[in-house]
Protein backbone atom coordinates (compact mmCIF):
# COMPACT_ATOMS: atom_id res chain seq x y z
CA UNK A 1 0.00 0.00 0.00
CA UNK A 2 2.72 2.68 1.07
CA UNK A 3 4.20 1.73 -2.71
CA UNK A 4 1.25 2.78 -4.34
CA UNK A 5 0.92 5.64 -2.03
CA UNK A 6 4.86 6.52 -3.32
CA UNK A 7 3.33 6.33 -6.64
CA UNK A 8 0.86 9.05 -6.64
CA UNK A 9 2.81 11.20 -4.52
CA UNK A 10 5.44 11.47 -7.24
CA UNK A 11 3.13 11.73 -10.47
CA UNK A 12 1.69 14.81 -7.90
CA UNK A 13 5.15 16.07 -7.91
CA UNK A 14 6.03 15.90 -11.28
CA UNK A 15 2.42 17.68 -12.49
CA UNK A 16 3.67 20.63 -9.98
CA UNK A 17 6.66 21.35 -11.47
CA UNK A 18 6.62 20.47 -14.79
CA UNK A 19 4.20 17.84 -16.10
CA UNK A 20 2.91 19.05 -19.21
CA UNK A 21 -0.63 18.18 -21.17
CA UNK A 22 -1.18 17.99 -24.31
CA UNK A 23 -4.35 18.20 -25.95
CA UNK A 24 -5.87 18.06 -29.53
CA UNK A 25 -9.29 19.15 -30.66
CA UNK A 26 -10.47 20.17 -33.30
CA UNK A 27 -11.10 23.89 -34.90
CA UNK A 28 -14.76 24.45 -33.59
CA UNK A 29 -16.28 26.21 -31.37
CA UNK A 30 -18.01 23.51 -29.36
CA UNK A 31 -14.74 21.90 -28.21
CA UNK A 32 -13.75 24.98 -26.73
CA UNK A 33 -14.95 23.97 -23.26
CA UNK A 34 -12.66 21.12 -23.18
CA UNK A 35 -9.60 23.54 -23.77
CA UNK A 36 -11.24 25.43 -21.26
CA UNK A 37 -11.95 22.29 -19.10
CA UNK A 38 -7.99 21.40 -19.22
CA UNK A 39 -6.92 24.37 -17.86
CA UNK A 40 -9.20 24.91 -15.09
CA UNK A 41 -8.34 21.18 -14.05
CA UNK A 42 -4.30 21.86 -14.37
CA UNK A 43 -4.51 25.16 -12.44
CA UNK A 44 -6.32 23.52 -9.73
CA UNK A 45 -4.37 20.88 -8.74
CA UNK A 46 -1.25 23.47 -8.83
CA UNK A 47 -2.92 25.04 -6.07
CA UNK A 48 -4.40 28.48 -8.30
CA UNK A 49 -6.77 29.90 -6.22
CA UNK A 50 -10.85 29.96 -7.31
CA UNK A 51 -10.69 33.04 -8.97
CA UNK A 52 -7.24 32.65 -10.41
CA UNK A 53 -8.61 29.38 -12.34
CA UNK A 54 -11.99 31.05 -13.55
CA UNK A 55 -9.46 34.41 -14.61
CA UNK A 56 -7.33 31.48 -16.37
CA UNK A 57 -10.83 29.67 -17.90
CA UNK A 58 -11.95 33.17 -19.15
CA UNK A 59 -8.62 33.66 -21.30
CA UNK A 60 -7.94 30.36 -22.81
CA UNK A 61 -11.32 30.76 -24.22
CA UNK A 62 -11.03 34.24 -25.28
CA UNK A 63 -7.26 33.53 -27.01
CA UNK A 64 -9.03 30.40 -28.78
CA UNK A 65 -12.11 31.67 -29.67
CA UNK A 66 -10.30 34.32 -31.44
CA UNK A 67 -8.45 32.14 -33.30
CA UNK A 68 -11.03 30.27 -34.66
CA UNK A 69 -11.40 32.87 -37.28
CA UNK A 70 -13.97 31.97 -39.70
CA UNK A 71 -12.91 28.47 -39.87
CA UNK A 72 -11.82 28.89 -43.58
CA UNK A 73 -15.14 28.15 -44.81
CA UNK A 74 -15.05 26.77 -48.49
CA UNK A 75 -11.37 25.33 -47.75
CA UNK A 76 -12.36 21.55 -47.65
CA UNK A 77 -9.72 21.11 -45.13
CA UNK A 78 -10.64 20.19 -41.61
CA UNK A 79 -8.24 22.33 -38.27
CA UNK A 80 -7.22 20.93 -35.55
CA UNK A 81 -6.31 23.06 -32.48
CA UNK A 82 -2.80 21.54 -30.64
CA UNK A 83 -2.49 23.00 -27.04
CA UNK A 84 0.26 22.18 -24.50
CA UNK A 85 -0.50 22.68 -21.50
CA UNK A 86 2.99 23.00 -18.99
CA UNK A 87 3.01 23.39 -15.10
CA UNK A 88 5.87 25.35 -13.76
CA UNK A 89 6.52 25.54 -9.43
CA UNK A 90 3.76 28.67 -9.14
CA UNK A 91 2.58 29.15 -13.04
CA UNK A 92 0.94 27.67 -16.01
CA UNK A 93 2.06 28.31 -19.26
CA UNK A 94 -0.59 27.32 -22.32
CA UNK A 95 1.20 27.11 -25.96
CA UNK A 96 -0.99 26.22 -28.95
CA UNK A 97 -1.19 26.31 -32.56
CA UNK A 98 -3.63 26.00 -35.51
CA UNK A 99 -3.52 26.14 -38.85
CA UNK A 100 -5.10 29.19 -40.27
CA UNK A 101 -5.42 30.53 -44.64
CA UNK A 102 -5.01 34.14 -44.58
CA UNK A 103 -3.52 36.77 -42.22
CA UNK A 104 -3.54 36.05 -38.64
CA UNK A 105 -6.53 38.15 -37.36
CA UNK A 106 -6.04 41.20 -34.81
CA UNK A 107 -7.39 40.89 -31.68
CA UNK A 108 -10.03 43.27 -30.79
CA UNK A 109 -9.37 46.38 -27.95
CA UNK A 110 -11.47 44.78 -25.95
CA UNK A 111 -10.39 41.16 -26.30
CA UNK A 112 -6.52 42.72 -25.88
CA UNK A 113 -7.98 44.33 -22.37
CA UNK A 114 -9.34 41.11 -20.96
CA UNK A 115 -6.18 39.17 -21.81
CA UNK A 116 -4.00 42.03 -20.07
CA UNK A 117 -6.57 41.93 -17.14
CA UNK A 118 -6.44 38.10 -16.39
CA UNK A 119 -2.96 36.40 -17.75
CA UNK A 120 0.61 37.65 -17.15
CA UNK A 121 1.74 37.13 -20.50
CA UNK A 122 -0.19 36.25 -24.16
CA UNK A 123 1.11 36.41 -27.61
CA UNK A 124 -0.30 35.50 -30.78
CA UNK A 125 1.94 35.00 -34.17
CA UNK A 126 1.70 33.67 -37.49
CA UNK A 127 3.22 32.63 -40.76
CA UNK A 128 3.29 30.07 -43.57
CA UNK A 129 -0.55 29.42 -42.28
CA UNK A 130 0.30 28.30 -38.87
CA UNK A 131 -0.75 30.74 -36.00
CA UNK A 132 0.85 29.50 -32.60
CA UNK A 133 -0.27 31.34 -29.70
CA UNK A 134 0.69 31.91 -25.52
CA UNK A 135 -0.18 32.75 -22.43
CA UNK A 136 1.09 31.99 -19.10
CA UNK A 137 -0.50 32.70 -15.79
CA UNK A 138 1.56 33.24 -12.21
CA UNK A 139 -0.43 31.51 -8.87
CA UNK A 140 -0.27 34.73 -6.51
CA UNK A 141 -0.65 33.25 -3.33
Amino acid sequence: MSGERNGLDEREEQLRVGGDVRLVVPAAPEYLRLVRLTAAGLASRLGFTFDEVEDLRIAVDELCFHLLGDDDVGSGEPRNMDLVYSAGPDSITITGRTGLAGAVPEPSELSEQILDALVDEHAVSGEDGMVTFRLMKQRES
